[in-house]
């Protein structure tokens, strides 16, 4: 499957579909260190660096966009502005997905988007035509050893190109309906340690720059997007038996 990954930071969301089974064919960041991170571990992989000019129609029929749309609009930590916020960039994220008509959406922000800003987003990928699912899931429940609370949302295009999705996941099995058992935690110790690597500067630490522990706070944790990789991937798996069985 293929992934569109804006907001992209120093690659978490991609890290976790790839290792999933997903192939990530373009990124979108504006920050230049976490740029410059990018194209050490993906030098192969386009850049864009203003979401505000993409074109989605450029990756028109992309399975997947993804995307950590910038919190500052709804954390606590700041004045919770929402959409008065000039960092609010839901919309353009949401200008993408219309152009480039994918199957999924995978969004990640923070826990006070629930209470800020959180309705408009569900809706306005209803309004799509997504069905949406959003969830509450900490580091810890992958085996951090912090607790990092967050939003994760999943959407699924409801368009024919789904040809009866909607109906398999009522009628058929629940083991790969998202939501339910098919996102399983935590990881193993060895399978978080798999990811360190290219996350941090040292075996037993973090560097000190202020670029690296910036792009750090910002990041997604991307064993959880793994996880809900393996879901998508899965589910996508039965559907094709399905059609294929009809």
């Amino acid at each position: 499957m293929k992934v569109l990954d804006l907001f992209s930071g120093i690659g978490g969301f991609s890290l976790g579909l790839e290792a999933a089974g997903m192939q990530t064919v373009s990124f979108c960041e504006i920050d230049p260190f976490c740029q410059a991170v990018l194209k050490k571990h993906w030098p192969n992989v386009p850049c864009h660096d203003d979401v505000t000019k993409l074109d989605g129609r450029d990756y028109n029929g992309v399975d997947v966009i993804c995307g950590g749309y910038p919190c500052q609009p709804f954390s606590v930590a700041g004045k919770q502005r929402g959409h008065e916020d000039e960092r609010h960039l839901w919309p353009e994220m949401l200008r993408v997905i219309q152009d480039a008509k994918p199957r999924w959406v995978v969004a990640e922000n923070v826990g006070g988007h629930i209470k800020l800003g959180f309705d408009e987003v569900a809706s306005s990928l209803e309004n799509e035509g997504f069905t949406v699912w959003s969830f509450i899931i900490p580091a810890c429940a992958v085996g951090a050893p912090h607790k990092r609370d967050r939003v994760w949302i999943v959407a699924h295009s409801n368009s024919k190109r789904m040809e009866g999705c909607a109906e398999k996941q009522i009628q058929g099995k629940p083991n790969i309906s998202l939501g339910q058992t098919s996102i399983v935690f935590p990881h193993t110790r060895e399978q978080l340690d798999a990811f360190e690597p290219k996350l941090r500067g040292s075996n037993h630490g973090i560097s000190l720059g202020i670029h690296r522990l910036k792009s750090l706070g910002n990041s997604i944790v991307p064993q959880i997007a793994e996880v809900i990789g393996k879901a998508i991937i899965a589910y996508e798996s039965e559907i094709g038996t399905w059609r294929d069985t009809k």
